[in-house]
């Protein structure tokens, strides 16, 4: 049984590598996260592929943002792929218009709080209110989860607290800037080992990097796996 508690970031430039990169990783990994970078270059139909012809969930990393109709519009496009995960960002106009776009599938609508290539000094240059990250972000979870949304997207650092929330019972946690012991944080600054994040309050991590720019990257996401796993 493959553990979906791991996500695999398929941060490649376009489908066919992505595709490689998935048969590379083999029953290692059962659930696949495909994002902006790729969408021009075969996204969409990558997915799909996974999806049905190879049994794979699919997390669609498109952090939608714009009014409420054009958002409800592109879910709804979306949801007919029959795909697991979908970003959109976490202002609440946003999150209930994505809910409509996605209601009577099965599609989880997941709500960026911010960024975790963001810090303070970002948020400032942003015109974002004062205070501290951690509780901005758990503000904004709060609201999200009050919108619909079925999860939110958070650091590994903000999880415990995210879990804490009366709002997020039943709801699920997805961490990115996970890095295991050791790996090079790229642009990631609010980051944990996966087997913190997990133990945190994550129901699933996201792993990109790590796994893919490895010269195994099947034997790194089992590397992965067995750290979560104990």
């Amino acid at each position: 049984m493959t553990d979906d508690r791991l996500i695999v970031a398929l941060d490649v430039p376009h489908a066919h590598a992505g595709l490689e990169l998935a048969q590379t990783i083999g029953d290692a990994a059962g659930f696949y996260k495909i994002g902006l970078g790729m969408l021009c270059g075969g996204g969409l139909a990558l997915a799909n592929e996974l999806k049905q012809e190879h049994g794979k969930r699919i997390f669609l990393d498109m952090k939608l943002f714009d009014i409420g109709a054009t958002v409800e519009a592109a879910v709804r496009g979306l949801a007919q792929f029959d795909l697991d995960f979908l970003t959109v960002h976490g202002d609440p106009h946003v999150v209930r218009a994505a809910k409509q776009g996605a209601a009577g599938s099965d599609m989880k609508i997941l709500a960026v709080t911010i960024l975790t290539s963001l810090d303070r000094a970002d948020l400032d240059a942003a015109l974002i209110q004062p205070g501290d990250l951690p509780d901005l972000v758990s503000t904004r979870a709060g609201r999200a989860f009050d919108a619909g949304a079925d999860g939110v997207i958070a650091s590994p650092q903000e999880a415990a607290m995210i879990r804490a929330l009366p709002e997020a019972s039943g709801r699920l946690i997805v961490t990115p800037g996970v890095r295991p012991a050791g790996a090079a944080l790229g642009d990631q600054k609010r980051v944990a080992t996966p087997a913190q994040a997990i133990a945190d309050g994550a129901d699933h991590i996201v792993v990109g990097r790590p796994i893919w720019q490895s010269e195994a990257p099947r034997t790194a996401a089992e590397a992965i796996l067995s750290e979560i796993s104990h």
